[in-house]
């Protein structure tokens, strides 16, 4: 279901539930947490049943109070019509409350602010250029994100931001070339206030001093999106890509705020 939909049915964003359009006469919710397995429902570990739908094309929400917080949530349904056929929508929101997209897909990022180490033209033509301010999520078109001109650790592209603001994650996306499906995957991060002296985003997750590289696409259009665990503040963002398909592509999202 899209936001328009859920919207539209009474599923409020920002009220953590569950709203399900379905067949399935009712269900229980399971959550993955650090504790291991259990069916969770007001902060124990128990069975709880909630009730489904009654018809194939009605809407039907639950709201968790308290909500929940976990990382991943699995249905299960307990009684059927026929088949356990089902669609559904989760509401809520991360916990940061800093991870809006910053720019690049709605190009309130603009052009001139999307630089990169070098340009790649398809068979040397000015028409086939996958230039640096393609590399916005989701754009369309034969040449429909930004393709390095070399296959090397040296390449990056760079977001200038114009002013400091809190980042807090990454989405990439790779291109197809004429039927070449090209991807980053994997990269770095590296952040700067006045664009000459760079930091490399850091591993905090082993609170050591490793470099983080991030996992990227495995194909030319899935969204891979990674969040910081420890957000940074800057002006300008580069990705640096160490591993890639065939060439270096890439289109991606900066996430975070202005805060």
């Amino acid at each position: 279901r899209n936001e328009k939909d859920t919207e539209g049915e009474g599923c409020a964003k920002g009220v953590s539930g569950l709203c399900i359009l379905t067949i399935a006469r009712s269900m229980a919710i399971l959550l993955l947490g650090h504790l291991g397995l259990c069916l969770l429902w007001r902060g124990i570990c128990a069975s709880s049943v909630f009730p489904g739908n009654t018809n194939n094309d009605g809407m039907k929400s639950n709201v968790f109070n308290p909500p929940i917080t976990a990382q991943y949530i699995r249905i299960y349904p307990v009684m059927c019509h026929r088949a356990c056929t089902l669609r559904f929508e989760l509401v809520g929101c991360e916990l940061n409350g800093c991870s809006e997209p910053l720019g690049m897909k709605s190009r309130l990022i603009s052009d001139q602010q999307i630089t990169a180490s070098s340009i790649y033209k398809t068979w040397g033509i000015d028409g086939f250029t996958w230039y640096p301010h393609y590399a916005r999520l989701d754009k369309t078109g034969k040449t429909n994100a930004w393709t390095a001109l070399n296959n090397d650790q040296s390449e990056w592209l760079q977001i200038d931001l114009l002013t400091q603001k809190k980042v807090t994650g990454v989405v990439t996306q790779g291109a197809r070339d004429f039927g070449h499906i090209q991807y980053v995957a994997a990269y770095k991060v590296a952040y700067s206030d006045d664009g000459t002296s760079w930091t490399v985003y850091k591993d905090n997750r082993t609170n050591s001093s490793k470099v983080g590289i991030f996992q990227g696409n495995y194909d030319n259009t899935s969204h891979k999106k990674n969040v910081f665990e420890v957000p940074f503040y800057a002006r300008f963002v580069r990705i640096l890509p160490v591993a890639w398909h065939n060439r270096i592509t890439l289109r991606m999202e900066l996430l975070g705020c202005d805060e």
